[in-house]
C-alpha cells in the first residue's frame, strides 16, 4: 500500500514520531511519503491508499498548519483510512480529567476541520527543555511540577511508548482495505 504521513510539530517530537511510523512501514513493505504540513507546497493525497496524519497539542490546539492541511484535502481523507495520532504530555498519564481534554481536543480538532478520522490514538509526548524559549521552558517547567514530574530542565525527557505505537502501527496496517 502506499501511505502518506502528514504531520505538524512544535518542539520536534511528532517528527520523530512520524518518522518511526515511516520507518515501521516501511520495513512492512509498504511505500512511505512523509510530509512535513508546515513546509507547505501541493501533494495529490489521490496517490495514497491510506494516510497517518500527526500533531500535538500546545495550549490546546493542534498545529494550524494540520488543521489548514486537513481542510484543503478533506474530500480525499474522508475516502480513504485514516489514522490520526494526537500527541500530547497528557497521554502520558492516567489522570481522567486529562483524559477527557485529550478527547475533546480531538472533538474540537474534527468539529473545526470536518474531518472524522479513521482512528485515532494518543501518543505520549516528550519534554524538549533542549529546545524550549526562556518562557516555555518555565512553563515546562511548571506543568512538569504539577503533574509531580522528576525532571532535569536541562535535558529532554521522553514519554513516547514506541512498543505501543509499533502495536498500533501494524493493528492499523491489518485492518487497511487494499
Amino acid at each position: 500500500m502506499k501511505i502518506l504521513i502528514a504531520y505538524g510539530t512544535t518542539d520536534g517530537q511528532t517528527r520523530k514520531i512520524a518518522r518511526f511510523c515511516a520507518d515501521r512501514l516501511t520495513d512492512s513493505g509498504h511505500a512511505v511519503e512523509l510530509l512535513n504540513v508546515s513546509d507547505g507546497g501541493d501533494i495529490d493525497i489521490e496517490r495514497f491508499d491510506a494516510a497517518i496524519l500527526a500533531g500535538s497539542i500546545h495550549l490546546g490546539e493542534y498545529q494550524k498548519s494540520l488543521e489548514a492541511f486537513v481542510t484543503t484535502n478533506l474530500p480525499k481523507l474522508t475516502q480513504c483510512d485514516t489514522l490520526f495520532l494526537s500527541v500530547s504530555l497528557s497521554a502520558a498519564g492516567d489522570d481522567a480529567d486529562d483524559w477527557a481534554g485529550l478527547k475533546k481536543y480531538v472533538d474540537d480538532f474534527s468539529r473545526t476541520t470536518g474531518w472524522a478520522p479513521s482512528r485515532v490514538e494518543q501518543i505520549a509526548g516528550a519534554f524538549r527543555f533542549t529546545t524550549y524559549d526562556f518562557f516555555r521552558h518555565w512553563a515546562m517547567r511548571w506543568i512538569a511540577m504539577s503533574k509531580k514530574e522528576t525532571i532535569d530542565p536541562h535535558s529532554d525527557k521522553e514519554y513516547t511508548d514506541w512498543v505501543r505505537l509499533a502495536a498500533i502501527l501494524d493493528d492499523w496496517c491489518n485492518g487497511l482495505t487494499p
